[in-house]
């Protein structure tokens, strides 16, 4: 298939700059994918949609405050974002600029709170590694020193950084949030909670590669990122009940989907299993642990869109974003959500 085939045009004034406030007053488009039904609701109706029984799968991820600026020896300013914990302190990172930061080079932050010392290259992704030492925690100095990593298309300035976690966040280590789950309250979760939805967690450290638009022409071309993942023992034994009672499996978010999906690539069966995954799921996908999904409205020619369209067709999709575009629902991070059942 071609990447333009998933392309759309996005006015950008749709494209959100803030969260909304309370989180689940976003607007909700649901999307029978039986009956071809597209109905416009506020995402607290999720209620209305969801069933006794169902099991409601999360991404327990937590961003950490990966944008860092520092300068070198000689002065020049460096950005610095982290992507990947190689091992201790070492992480895997993206660079700018770049040429200035070559094997051996020293960063400073924080008028020497920090240092970063590069220990090699990623040819791939033309990211550097670094290794960094700090005379206290390393997190501490982190989350002092630290920024959200927002996405490029969002400028204005986070106020509450809070507002880039969800609200079940636990397990630091993500470089994006799972964006899909910002949209509950804990209020929501209870109530779903009371209506007999079970839930359930996954951890999926997202990486930067999640804004990435495909630019190999054919699809197929694509070499997707790779993300640490994990199915802890309790989810596993929650997605097996649900299969074997005939239960829903809903996803919230992209990032869980690719943890379920992984996980039947991987082991073949509903275990507990950590582990990497580079799994590209477009048109022509079976889906095997996902029954329906939440999700945001996402990039032209991102993979995430094609996720989307492997889901519930790519025409589908498509007549969807033209729809979401037409009733001005807000796009990307920050903006409106999906249900697709």
């Amino acid at each position: 298939m071609n990447t333009g085939d998933f392309d759309f045009e996005l006015p950008q004034e749709r494209i959100a700059q803030t969260p909304a406030d309370p989180r689940d007053s976003s607007r909700l488009m649901v999307v029978n994918r039986e009956s071809g039904t597209i109905e416009h609701r506020i995402f607290r109706d999720v209620r209305d949609y969801l069933r006794p029984g169902d099991l409601l799968v999360v991404n327990r991820t937590r961003v950490i405050p990966a944008r860092l600026y520092g300068h070198r020896d000689t002065g020049a300013r460096i950005e610095v974002i982290l992507l990947k914990r190689v091992e201790g302190n070492t992480w895997e990172t993206l660079v700018k600029p770049g040429r200035k930061v070559m094997p051996g080079a020293r960063i400073l932050f924080g008028d020497g709170l920090m240092e970063a010392v590069c220990t090699g290259t990623v040819p791939e992704t033309g990211g550097r590694i670094l290794s960094f030492r700090t005379e206290g925690v390393f997190e501490e100095v982190l989350d002092q020193l630290g920024l959200m990593p927002l996405p490029p298309y969002i400028t204005e300035e986070l106020k509450d950084r809070e507002r880039y976690q969800t609200v079940y966040s636990r397990e630091a280590g993500s470089a994006a949030a799972p964006t899909a789950g910002l949209h509950f309250t804990r209020q929501l979760l209870e109530e779903l909670d009371v209506m007999g939805v079970e839930r359930a967690e996954v951890i999926l450290h997202v990486g930067l590669g999640t804004f990435r638009p495909v630019k190999a022409d054919r699809i197929e071309d694509h070499h997707m990122h790779s993300e640490e993942y994990e199915i802890p023992e309790e989810t596993a034994d929650a997605l097996r009940r649900a299969r074997q009672e005939g239960r829903r499996i809903v996803a919230v978010g992209t990032t869980t989907v690719r943890c379920l999906e992984s996980l039947i690539r991987d082991r073949g069966e509903i275990v507990s299993h950590r582990g990497a995954t580079d799994i590209f799921i477009f048109p022509g996908y079976r889906f095997t642990l996902t029954d329906a999904m939440i999700t945001n409205f996402h990039l032209p020619k991102s993979t995430l869109i094609m996720m989307v369209s492997a889901f519930m067709t790519r025409e589908k999709t498509l007549e969807a974003y033209r729809l979401a575009v037409e009733e001005q629902y807000r796009f990307f991070s920050f903006g409106d959500a999906m249900l697709i059942l």
